[in-house]
């Protein structure tokens, strides 16, 4: 099994780092810190990091417009101005449900923005998983989730991909890319909470699953035909959230850690934001505004 180990790129200390994307229209790394209230603008070019406070759980950001997010908070979908840090909200699909937070998310290959929740208090099967369509509609894709976390899609777009933490699985569905819309699930990948628990995850050009390990120190990457662990990345922190493939040739795998309540500048690495160059190329970040399928 190949092993690589990711350096830290970012000490950012992250109460909860989480869902990344790539904005290659600025080649700029989006990513969120869930507990920190924090949307963030991560430019390795530089190393400048730009934070703006959004002032309440914020799961998960995709590119929109040269000036624009599109980010899942505590209150919904919302527009998010990146110089002004302006709010817009789009859509609230649990209103009624105050116990709840959205977790992680991204864009399907047309541009539809799926995202799920989870329960503040780790109630079981209080969550869900939304799809918001490019213009503004949400609907439901699975109800009685519990941690909905991990998210992505084959090449040919026939297959989704997605993780609800507790299950310890991978499953795939047959994927519509007309309409959006999921069936036939089955599980795909069983995994062992010893190395820890499946979290964030991307796919790269080779069909290989990257999943993040909460708990684990590492990311595995997965082959989706056998369910089997075909390599290891090595991580400084010990819990591990999502990553996502960046730079300018997309070889460059990102990595989001969390601190959760441990002291600032405790001599750890954890809540850090990591790379590795893995050898393999990703596949893009797909933004929020297409209104159509983008080739990979």
């Amino acid at each position: 099994m190949k092993q690589y180990e990711a350096e830290l790129v970012l000490d950012a200390q992250a109460k909860l780092g989480e869902g990344p994307s790539w904005d290659e229209r600025t080649q700029e790394l989006l990513w969120v810190d869930i507990e920190g209230f924090k949307l963030h603008r991560y430019n390795p070019a530089t190393g400048e990091d730009q934070a703006i406070d959004v002032g309440e759980h914020i799961g998960a950001v995709v590119p929109y417009t040269e000036d624009e997010v599109i980010a899942a908070l505590f209150s919904g979908f919302y527009r998010i101005h990146l110089q002004t840090g302006e709010k817009v909200a789009i859509h609230d699909p649990e209103e009624g449900r105050p116990g709840n937070r959205f977790n992680d998310g991204k864009c399907d290959p047309y541009g539809r923005f799926i995202a799920g929740t989870m329960s503040l208090s780790d109630e079981k099967k209080a969550g869900a998983l939304y799809s918001m369509d490019t213009s503004g509609n949400v609907r439901l894709l699975l109800s009685e989730v519990s941690t909905s976390n991990g998210l992505a899609w084959s090449a040919d777009r026939r297959l989704f991909y997605y993780i609800d933490t507790p299950t310890l699985t991978i499953r795939a569905f047959d994927y519509n890319i007309e309409d959006g819309s999921i069936e036939n699930a089955r599980v795909i990948a069983n995994i062992d909470d010893a190395d820890g628990f499946p979290d964030g995850m991307t796919i790269d050009e080779e069909g290989m699953l990257w999943v993040a390990r909460w708990g684990g120190r590492r990311v595995s990457r997965i082959d989706p035909a056998t369910g089997e662990v075909v390599a290891e990345v090595q991580v400084d922190a010990d819990n591990v959230t999502s990553c996502v493939f960046g730079g300018a040739n997309l070889d460059e795998l990102y990595i989001t850690t969390a601190r959760g309540e441990r002291e600032p500048n405790d001599g750890t690495l954890d809540g850090g934001v990591f790379r590795v160059r893995p050898g393999v190329k990703g596949t893009r970040t797909v933004a929020y505004n297409l209104g159509q399928p983008v080739n990979w």
